[in-house]
């Protein structure tokens, strides 16, 4: 990845007449900090790269917006960075350069956005742990269908937990007694079949 991407240069050309000096003060300003980082375009906008997004830009027809990728994680004493409001920025709606923090504040903004980008100061992806499901019991009359049926009842006790939630599921979200019933008669000529409930696209 190359430091200016002409794709760039092709954005702020075709960008309305206000924001073209901002995106172009802006990308400057970037590359100035740090001849490390790179540009790119994602997603049909301007990105700005060292070791994965620092920030990006993006013009539109009656404003613009430059926002950094890991904006929750800077030190912000000013309290400038707003919250998300579908600017795709971190500063709200740019319409002028005097919108814009003053350039010494981005700098640190963009130094501060690189350090956590080093591999040693990005934080661990947590892993969100399932919570477990809640069992579903068993509806009188299936047990009772299948109690008659030698053959299903042997391959629903063969069947994994997941493959049994999945019957039963299916049988449990019925929303009338009639749906209900056709979908035990179903399941039972299924099992009897050696097949699990979501057979086809297993």
């Amino acid at each position: 990845m190359q430091q200016y991407d002409p794709r760039v240069d092709a954005y702020i050309a075709k960008s309305a007449d206000f924001a073209k000096p901002i995106l172009t003060h802006l990308r400057q300003l970037v590359h100035q900090t740090s001849p490390l980082i790179t540009e790119t375009i994602k997603w049909g906008f301007p990105f700005f790269e060292y070791k994965g997004p620092v920030c990006q830009m993006a013009a539109f027809k009656g404003h613009m917006g430059f926002g950094f990728w890991k904006q929750r994680q800077l030190n912000d004493p000013g309290k400038l960075i707003k919250e998300e409001d579908g600017t795709a920025g971190s500063f709200g709606k740019i319409t002028t350069l005097s919108d814009l923090p003053a350039d010494e504040i981005l700098v640190d903004f963009i130094k501060q956005a690189m350090k956590l980008n080093e591999p040693e100061n990005k934080k661990p992806v947590e892993k969100k742990v399932a919570a477990p499901k809640v069992p579903i019991a068993m509806p009188v009359d299936f047990a009772d269908l299948l109690a008659a049926n030698s053959k299903a009842f042997e391959i629903y006790q063969q069947f994994s937990p997941s493959h049994k939630r999945e019957y039963l599921e299916w049988i449990t979200e019925a929303k009338t007694d009639a749906t209900r019933q056709k979908r035990m008669e179903k399941a039972i000529e299924m099992m009897t079949e050696s097949k699990s409930r979501n057979w086809k696209y297993q």
